[in-house]
């Protein structure tokens, strides 16, 4: 039973280190970095060049706390993805590369790229 989560796990990292090796972020075009757990989402914008996070957004931050958009769920990542998109424009940012780690893309990872792409965002 150890063997086959420890075998998961290996297999898990690999996905992610696969997709990874291809996306660099750069302070022109950052790195659209997605983390989703059991229970929740967090949302990052990167700069690989000089390993800066220039804006984060996450279901368990102060804004979103006290409200229905506190878990994972695509109602949650849908306004994730507007959020991340705000902290974007701020910052002068139109283009992004994806990043979704060891994640597939479908549900509320397509639900969060739908929105950023809807608030502006190009990838």
């Amino acid at each position: 039973m150890i063997n086959q989560i420890q075998k998961k796990h290996q297999l898990r990292l690999k996905r992610g280190l696969r997709v990874r090796k291809k996306l660099q972020g750069t302070s022109t075009k950052p790195r659209l970095c997605v983390l989703k757990s059991n229970a929740h989402i967090h949302v990052q914008l990167i700069n690989d060049e000089i390993g800066h996070t220039i804006g984060s957004v996450s279901t368990y931050s102060k804004e979103f706390k006290n409200t229905e958009f506190n878990k994972k769920n695509k109602a949650s990542a849908h306004r994730l993805g507007e959020a991340i998109a705000e902290i974007a424009k701020k910052n002068d940012i139109t283009e992004v590369v994806f990043d979704r780690g060891s994640a597939q893309y479908g549900g509320v990872l397509a639900a969060l790229a739908d929105a950023a792409r809807a608030s502006g965002l190009k990838f």
